[in-house]
């Protein structure tokens, strides 16, 4: 769990990116997403106005233009914000190219950015950083931006898979739809919406007789590999399975009480002990075990010590 922050992030923001259309049907199309996502994150996950930065084809009134300029600006904007414990979500919809896989680029309106250049970029900022690739061309941008305690998802699996994506629409649909919250905790996590999201393309094949031409990837390790969404032996997933976009249930203490400071802390545990049973199937059974005593160990301190301020 090293370079992995658990605690409930103090911030969120979002960038979301509808790249250069190319014909009215896909910029329709790549608009309509947008502005559902937009809509989720204001309406149901309250973020606030200044936390989400729009960027599409055609600027309008609060939306800039999605050239390379403006998304430098924006990325400058999230790094000078962002703090260790935020997330970040990154959106890019649209067209893209892969060429090699240095070259590999999503498409812009003018100069297009590649997908070492997006690495550079997004470097500095600071927090959990959820990037999702949902274009065409996506595959080279996984092993480029994959980092240690970084989730990155890509709608391609290769380099061949250049045709339009249908990833994203069930990729933002499972954000509204209770049958993608597995677990059943009143939340979709990433992994959640990566599983939803490729059930929807599967199905949306199968209804067209047609073989898929694409296959999400997700990567939360750092090395770059991915794995496909029914891949019962990939590593992938464990950081994904507790990392949201709906922000955390407010600890109800003052911040600098001491009962708040136990309610953090206890907040903090969760995440780590949620974190470490999502990774069992892939750690040696006593280190597994050693964790899981310490967590429980120090959770029982801690709720001792909350009931003991509450009297």
């Amino acid at each position: 769990m090293a370079g992995v922050s658990p605690a409930a992030a103090a911030d969120r923001y979002a960038l979301l990116i509808a790249g250069a259309a190319g014909a009215e049907e896909y910029g329709l199309k790549y608009q309509s997403w947008q502005i559902a996502m937009s809509s989720l994150l204001r309406v149901r996950f309250d973020y606030p106005e200044d936390h989400i930065i729009t960027l599409a084809e055609h600027a309008a009134r609060g939306v800039n233009a999605s050239t390379r300029d403006n998304v430098r600006a924006a990325v400058a904007d999230l790094q000078r914000r962002a703090r260790p414990d935020d997330t970040v979500f990154i959106l890019l919809t649209g067209h893209g190219t892969t060429g090699g896989a240095d070259e590999a680029k999503f498409n812009l309106v003018g100069p297009d950015l590649t997908a070492t250049e997006w690495a550079a970029l997004l470097e500095p900022i600071q927090g959990r950083l959820i990037v999702v690739n949902s274009a065409s061309g996506s595959f080279p941008f996984l092993q480029l931006l994959s980092k240690r305690g970084r989730i990155v998802v890509t709608a391609t699996a290769s380099a061949m898979q250049e045709y339009e994506t249908v990833f994203p629409e069930f990729f933002l649909k499972a954000f509204g739809d209770p049958a993608a919250d597995a677990d059943k905790n009143d939340r979709v996590s990433i992994w959640e919406a990566f599983v939803y999201g490729t059930a929807g393309v599967r199905k949306w094949f199968d209804e067209r007789g047609q073989l898929p031409t694409e296959r999400a990837l997700l990567d939360d390790t750092g090395d770059g590999a991915g794995r496909e969404a029914d891949d019962v032996k990939g590593e992938d997933g464990a950081i994904a399975q507790v990392t949201y976009l709906q922000p955390d249930v407010p600890i109800a203490a003052p911040a600098d009480s001491e009962l708040g400071a136990l309610m953090r802390r206890r907040a903090d545990l969760q995440a780590q002990l949620d974190l470490l049973r999502a990774r069992k199937p892939n750690l040696p059974e006593t280190q597994y075990e050693s964790e899981l005593e310490r967590l429980l160990l120090e959770l029982a301190r801690i709720d001792r010590d909350i009931r003991a301020q509450r009297r």
